[in-house]
């Protein structure tokens, strides 16, 4: 009995772990069946429910609706702002008192009124500001003017005038003239005192092109002879002759009487002070000393334009010896070096 027990059991040892092995095989498939499902498409799809407009263009539908309403409300706001100032009394200049005018001393008030008054009575947004401006800077002594809206209902002129720097002849009539050539006429004010020379050699008919040339000379010469230290010789000046660009010829007025002094195109400091150091000497040679030349290097010409030529040669201070009169019938051509 005992022997019949053990190979039952002997038997029954293999068939356990047969079927061990196959419980073990059967869960590894069912397993790996788990996982590939995992990853596998349902055969049935799932219904999704979608509106009629992504939700995305339905952002953007309502940010441009948005701007839209926005852009319309502006509009309207500002079409109502430009119908009020437009047609509100409060913003009509009234009368020339709305009209602030600065910066006007030598230039006649009533040209400037002139121009800026006529807006008298126009509403104050519809001021043409530029074309105010240029036009009064046609008014000859205006050099710059700046036109400004003053809210409610005024105007601000602002002028900036130019600046003489000479009296200029053209024709019988004596004007001002600014350092660029502009003919201003006289001041407006009668109480205005200007102490200028006197300019000749220009036309009516010269350009502004013109005139501007010739005043640079002038310009030059002004500068060079007022940059002397405690000296501004051309005080002494009346007048002087630009006609010549190659000889600028200044009338000189002090007390031993009047010289007209050719003073070339350049060195002018220089050439007058020679003047200014020899002139008592030439009034002490010379019974009547109207004019003197000094263009010329190592040469003085006294009485260039008149009958009685003389030529003097300048020596150096200590060795200055008394220069006889040479007259002539005829003033000569003498062969000049220039420099």
């Amino acid at each position: 009995m005992a022997r019949e027990r053990i190979e039952l059991s002997n038997e029954e040892e293999p068939r356990n772990s047969t079927m061990d092995r196959e419980g073990v095989s059967a869960r590894a498939m069912d397993l790996e069946s788990d996982e590939e499902a995992l990853f596998l498409r349902t055969e049935k799809r799932v219904p999704v429910r979608r509106g009629a407009i992504a939700k995305k263009t339905a952002n953007r539908i309502k940010a441009i609706s948005i701007a839209a309403v926005a852009v319309v409300l502006f509009a309207c706001l500002a079409g109502t702002a430009y119908s009020y100032c437009s047609h509100a009394a409060r913003f009509r200049i009234a009368s020339s008192d709305n009209i602030e005018v600065t910066g006007v001393a030598n230039a006649p008030r009533g040209q400037v009124m002139e121009v800026a008054g006529a807006d008298v009575g126009r509403n104050v947004f519809f001021v043409p500001l530029d074309q105010r401006e240029r036009q009064l800077e046609q008014i000859p002594w205006v050099e710059s003017a700046a036109v400004m809206r003053l809210l409610p209902n005024r105007v601000s002129v602002a002028i900036r005038e130019r600046t003489p720097v000479a009296f200029v002849q053209i024709g019988p009539k004596i004007s001002l003239i600014d350092s660029g050539g502009v003919v201003m006429g006289l001041p407006a004010s009668r109480q205005t005192k200007f102490s200028f020379p006197v300019i000749h050699g220009m036309s009516e008919s010269d350009p502004l092109s013109s005139r501007a040339a010739t005043m640079r000379i002038y310009n030059h010469m002004v500068g060079d002879l007022d940059s002397a230290e405690s000296e501004h010789y051309t005080r002494q000046i009346s007048e002087v002759d630009l006609s010549d660009p190659q000889d600028v010829k200044a009338t000189v007025n002090d007390a031993g009487g009047t010289v007209l002094v050719h003073l070339g195109n350049e060195r002018f400091l220089e050439r007058y002070k020679l003047f200014v150091g020899h002139i008592g000497e030439w009034r002490q040679q010379f019974k009547n000393v109207e004019s003197v030349d000094l263009r010329y290097e190592g040469q003085i010409i006294v009485n260039p334009d008149t009958a009685q030529t003389a030529k003097l040669e300048p020596l150096p201070q200590g060795d200055r010896k008394p220069v006889t009169k040479a007259p002539v019938k005829k003033p000569r051509h003498v062969r000049r070096k220039r420099k």
